[in-house]
């Protein structure tokens, strides 16, 4: 196979020289060239025909997220953002997320040197070239109507990694103020989960929050776990409450969307609903076959809506997912599944 070809845009010729010294090191990605700001970048893209991009956020000219607005509506193609990994930079990521960016990596700081930084790049830049962006449009949402909805008591975990951004922000739209308890592992940065929480609280009826230990499981509330040194899970006897739980990675990862699935299934079982969103690895598909067999309804989604099929794909491959159905689809299929009346009627 050809080498992925890149190109970098970065203001800082240190940064570029960091990243092209990076990506250099392994044999199946090609630098093709960087640019310093947007315009130059604009250049080579159309002289080069880069497989990937790097993107800076903050640069002269045009800022990172304008660029990548042009590039998601003109000409999608794979972007990963390399941002400093502050407050000011989650929330700036997090759009560039939204918009269609592929994924993020932090920049060195605060000690960490550029190997550690920019350890998961070059894999990322290699999945990104196989990705399926789409163009970016700013979709309309009709307000979902809390009447039309009434909880049975389930309990709703679900799983993301890459693309999930913009995927939680398909699903939860759909949702009413009364929504069903819903857990959620997305895996991210420490620093962006509660910026994250803040995103969606704002773009859905329902209450979203990062998860806290002991809170108690309600109607209308979303928890999303936090990033850091912590898996979330649910448990309790009468009241479901989330619990936050210090441990080692699992599957390369914490929070775990393994670990908060497999919690579900042994305190809730068949009172529960499983989601699998798109995301690379295999992170969720046990937990999620452990659901099912515990008598869980369970969904994954299909290949042609996600922008990574390697977490859905697995679960589908063991037997953990039940069905599988388009993004678009996926939210109102979960309400339904969760609806009261709707099991009063059948």
């Amino acid at each position: 196979m050809s080498p992925v070809r890149v190109l970098i845009v970065d203001d800082s010729a240190t940064m570029r020289g960091l990243i092209k010294a990076v990506l250099s090191q392994d044999p199946a990605i090609e630098v093709i060239g960087t640019a310093s700001d947007p315009l130059e970048a604009r250049t080579a893209i159309k002289a080069l025909n880069p497989d990937v991009i790097t993107l800076d956020i903050e640069m002269p000219n045009m800022n990172g997220l304008e660029f990548l607005e042009k590039i998601m509506r003109l000409r999608p193609m794979p972007v990963i953002m390399v941002s400093t990994l502050t407050q000011h930079g989650a929330v700036a990521t997090l759009k560039a997320l939204e918009i269609g960016a592929f994924d993020c990596v932090g920049k060195p700081m605060n000690g960490v040197s550029a190997k550690e930084a920019f350890a998961e790049l070059a894999d990322k830049v290699k999945m990104a070239a196989r990705a399926k962006m789409r163009a970016f449009s700013q979709a309309v949402v009709a307000k979902p109507q809390a009447d039309a909805f009434k909880s049975d008591g389930r309990v709703l975990a679900i799983g993301s990694s890459t693309g999930g951004v913009e995927a939680l922000l398909a699903v939860l739209s759909n949702f009413p103020a009364n929504c069903p308890p819903t857990v959620i592992t997305q895996h991210m940065p420490a620093s962006f989960t509660a910026s994250f929480a803040e995103r969606l609280n704002r773009s859905c009826a329902a209450s979203v929050c990062e998860a806290s230990e002991g809170a108690p499981l309600e109607v209308g509330q979303i928890y999303l776990a936090p990033g850091g040194a912590q898996h979330l899970e649910v448990s309790g006897l009468g009241q479901l409450r989330c619990r936050l739980k210090p441990a080692d990675l699992v599957n390369g990862h914490r929070p775990s969307v393994d670990v908060l699935f497999e919690s579900v299934a042994r305190a809730v079982g068949g009172r529960s609903v499983g989601l699998i969103l798109t995301g690379m690895g295999r992170d969720g598909a046990k937990g999620l076959k452990m659901m099912r067999d515990a008598g869980a309804s369970t969904l994954g989604q299909d290949e042609s809506s996600s922008v990574v099929y390697g977490m859905p794909r697995v679960a589908f491959e063991i037997g953990a997912v039940e069905r599988q159905a388009p993004l678009e689809r996926l939210g109102p299929m979960v309400l339904n599944l969760c609806n009261l009346d709707r099991r009063e009627r059948a």
